[in-house]
């Protein structure tokens, strides 16, 4: 668009410099005085358009400076948005990380039954598996999952006849309860003596903690909608 403009007024300048020099010589034609006086006055119209295009050309360029200005502007904002909604969306569990953490493998103590055969306690409730994901937020955790369902502000975690749903969806154990965060300080928060480990090995759960250099935890993939909250609108 810019460009255009610069064009139209060029074509402008040589269109009227055409014009004045025809209506010049049209005039030579003529008297010779009255063409000295009129010749005159062509070319003073012609040095006041002159300046008035090369004024308009100014401005042309001024705005031009602007608009590119105002461009650069927009896109950096358009940027930080960007930066601001991937930040968001990780901070609600919208989004897929990855990073340093700790899996825990939860599962029901194997007890012998007589004859070298084992069985192992269903004993795992909705609330152990809550103690432990509290507990790793405690501790630092930055995003976590159980059996691959991330756990969110909205999650439920909660027992459902003789199988366990997270986010909707029922799993069963083994629990792997995956957390991104300082490994050392995650493992390390649950195997305090006297601590959750301790408390859930006396209630016949046996934990595992294995720290990783990177793990993986899905988005929460379940539809988000709000019917009764509403954004209280700032003075």
């Amino acid at each position: 668009m810019n460009r255009s403009f610069f064009y139209s007024f060029t074509l402008v300048t040589i269109m009227l410099g055409v014009m004045l020099g025809f209506q010049f010589r049209t005039t030579s034609a003529g008297n010779s005085v009255a063409a000295s006086d009129r010749g005159q006055e062509l070319a003073l119209e012609k040095k006041s358009l002159v300046g008035d295009l090369h004024e308009m050309q100014m401005e042309i360029n001024d705005l031009s400076t602007k608009l590119d200005q105002a461009g650069i502007g927009q896109k950096e904002a358009e940027e930080a948005l960007s930066i601001e909604l991937a930040k968001i969306k990780r901070f609600a569990g919208l989004s897929q990380v990855s990073g340093p953490g700790v899996e825990f493998i939860v599962q029901g103590q194997p007890l012998q039954a007589g004859a070298g055969t084992e069985h192992v306690l269903q004993n795992i409730t909705d609330q152990h598996l809550l103690k432990i994901v509290n507990e790793l937020y405690c501790a630092g955790s930055e995003a976590a999952a159980i059996n691959g369902q991330r756990i969110t502000a909205v999650s439920e975690v909660r027992l459902a006849g003789s199988h366990i749903n997270v986010n909707g969806t029922p799993i069963a154990p083994p629990y792997h309860i995956i957390a991104i965060g300082d490994a050392s300080a995650l493992k390390g928060r649950l195997e305090l003596k006297g601590g959750l480990i301790d408390y859930l090995n006396e209630c016949g759960i046996s934990i595992e903690a294995q720290e990783k250099s990177e793990v993986v935890i899905p988005a929460f993939t379940d539809k988000l909608y709000f019917e009764y909250a509403k954004v209280v609108q700032e003075n």
